[in-house]
């Protein structure tokens, strides 16, 4: 960029100007902005100062007199305290369109890489400790001092997400604002607004603050630590990282959300129901023609009853990798048209809507099946209070954050920290589930007991009558750490999912080599007892998926057909006449999984598929029927 601003701000505003309106950044100041960013002008200090504030010590009760003790000793960490006050002789008025300024970050980062990068980049933790006010003299990074730092940094840390970009690229970052942005304190009357803004030219985030009403010098500078908040409840559950607060008066019973919830689901998604239609009658021996755009399906479909064609509108079957949104004009148009998909399938898929859906087996705690799951837009109160709880009663409170739709593991975080899983809450929708702490664990020569997670591959022939088949092969996933409840940010503890991550061992053990070696290790558990209780679960969980019409359950629709991919772990439980027992757990269900392996070491993988989905000659096929 070069001469002056106002020829430069078409280009700005091009290409900053859809954040800058979703942050509310008024559009005077956008001049300002464009040149101080450009000119990377750090002029705060021409207008503030940071100051330190003596503890007050009072005696003071009830909820008015905390929240003016809190802002009295306002500082988000430990002590010294500080905050920030205008200094400058004249004031700062709003409406001076140079009232804007930019905050640096100094630490910017994804939370799995946190610990490694406190231990390996010169001078951030003492940087961090200093910022938070722990105590860190020494000159070398130590396991106590990066402990501290872990735990407090979720009073500080902010986050923003790319909107483009690779799955991996959209993880959300976190980021801690320099010492001057830092100390700003939080107020329910804040003075100032803030918000994240990437900088396109030099690929920078800043944060941009400016004035919400004119200040005198003195002043002090805050803003709303729950902005956009206004809920009474939600402000004071967003608060609690810096207010300490129960919640136990909180019901944590969190019933099946309202036929409404469902419906504003459908219409987010955009997807058209179909009409009604009388299931289509085929030739015994018709040859279908498979339109698809999945290499592994092209490679390794080789049934001589199915063809492929590379024109949509003469296809017979559509088996498409992305999600099928029109199933109305599809209906409509060409009811004889087979899909690989269902109408409304998101209610499996997603993993919000898969505990919702599951609390018709087993109530507002959901099935024995299903880890205890909140949703943390809509049911962090009840998740709060049920933390509270459980930490009352001296129970384990680990706790895994996932997001709602990302796969292989990304964005998502074991811990037991309570402000950790209410700040996650920020970055991007996400269910917290009740971490697995007795796991069935496996016994690898070379490490010892480690997690293993299993993966059945489901078709779905029809929901009306429920038609479900597993495929007779399952997959393991190890992890390559042993077990044990702590180093919660160690991937290959914690975490089974290893052919995405570079570098790192993949244990493969085919379910034949499996199934021995397990019942050496657990001999009063025969595979075929446990796999049956397995079976019951996938057969309850379609059950309660289908109960209910379109929007509220999968939609009964007579050309659809599909394959998912059901992830679960064992977790040791207690049965009701008091019996140890393998209870599967339920993780998560995958739309048109990744079928690489099942090909393969199963070359007629896709034979079966759709011989089972498409030609309903199961029997000849590697399947099992269990509804």
């Amino acid at each position: 960029m070069s001469g002056g601003g106002e020829e430069d701000l078409p280009a700005f505003v091009a290409l900053h100007g859809a954040a800058l309106r979703a942050s509310r950044v008024p559009t005077r100041y956008w001049e300002s902005l464009c040149r101080k960013l450009r000119g990377e002008l750090f002029d705060a200090g021409d207008y503030f100062g940071i100051m330190q504030v003596e503890e007050v010590d009072e005696e003071e009760e009830g909820d008015e007199e905390m929240e003016e003790e809190f802002k009295k000793k306002p500082n988000p960490g430990n002590e010294p305290c500080f905050k920030v006050i205008v200094t400058n002789e004249n004031g700062l008025q709003a409406s001076n369109p140079d009232s804007i300024f930019l905050i640096d970050h100094a630490w910017t980062y994804r939370v799995e890489h946190a610990r490694q990068q406190l231990l390996h980049v010169p001078g951030l933790l003492h940087r961090m400790t200093n910022l938070m006010g722990i105590d860190f003299h020494g000159e070398i990074p130590d396991e106590g001092s990066i402990e501290q730092v872990l735990q407090e940094m979720w009073k500080y840390n902010q986050t923003y997400q790319l909107s483009q970009g690779t799955a991996e690229e959209k993880v959300p970052v976190w980021y801690i604002m320099d010492e001057f942005g830092s100390r700003i304190q939080h107020s329910d009357q804040p003075s100032f607004a803030t918000a994240p803004l990437f900088y396109m030219p030099q690929q920078i985030a800043y944060t941009v603050l400016w004035p919400l009403r004119d200040l005198e010098t003195g002043d002090e500078v805050t803003r709303d630590y729950a902005y956009g908040e206004t809920d009474r409840l939600i402000r004071k559950c967003v608060l609690l990282p810096w207010v300490p607060n129960e919640v136990l008066d909180v019901n944590c019973f969190t019933p099946e959300p309202s036929d409404e919830h469902y419906q504003a689901i459908l219409a987010e998604n955009k997807e058209k129901l179909p009409v009604v239609i009388n299931p289509p009658v085929y030739d015994k021996d018709k040859v279908f023609k498979v339109f698809t755009d999945i290499q592994q399906v092209l490679n390794n479909l080789t049934h001589p009853r199915f063809v492929f064609t590379d024109h949509e509108g003469e296809a017979d079957i559509l088996y498409n990798f992305s999600h099928f949104k029109d199933y109305r004009k599809l209906s409509e148009e060409r009811p004889e048209v087979m899909v690989n998909q269902f109408p409304c399938e998101n209610l499996l898929t997603v993993k919000d809507c898969l505990a919702s859906i599951s609390r018709r087996a087993g109530g507002p705690d959901g099935p024995r099946w299903l880890p205890r799951t909140f949703n943390l837009q809509t049911e962090l109160p009840q998740f709060i209070s049920y933390f509270q709880q459980r930490d009352r009663r001296g129970e384990d409170n680990h706790w895994i954050c996932k997001p709602w739709n990302l796969a292989r593991s990304l964005d998502t975080h074991i811990t037991n920290s309570l402000n950790n899983i209410i700040r996650h809450r920020e970055s991007s929708p996400k269910v917290v589930c009740k971490y697995i702490e007795n796991p069935v664990l496996f016994h690898r020569e070379d490490v010892g007991m480690v997690k293993f997670d299993i993966r059945y591959v489901v078709l779905l022939r029809s929901i009306k009558p429920l038609k479900l088949y597993i495929y007779d092969v399952f997959w393991l996933r190890f992890s390559n750490r042993a077990f044990s409840l702590d180093d919660l940010d160690d991937y290959e503890k914690h975490f089974t999912v290893m052919n995405y991550a570079p570098g790192v061992t993949l244990k493969q053990v085919h379910c034949e080599e499996f199934i021995p070696l397990f019942e050496k290790q657990y001999p009063e558990h025969p595979w075929t007892m446990v796999q049956a209780n397995i079976f019951k679960a996938f057969a309850e969980l379609f059950q309660v998926a289908s109960a209910k019409p379109a929007p509220l359950g999968i939609c009964d629709y007579p050309s659809s057909r599909a394959i998912y991919a059901v992830d679960l772990m064992l977790k040791w439980d207690t049965s009701r006449d008091g019996k140890r027992i393998m209870q599967p757990q339920i993780l998560e269900v995958n739309f048109n999984p990744d079928c690489d392996r099942a090909c393969k070491y199963h070359p007629t993988f896709f034979n079966d598929v759709f011989s089972t989905l498409f030609l309903d000659e199961a029997d000849s096929c590697h399947v099992t029927c269990i509804v």
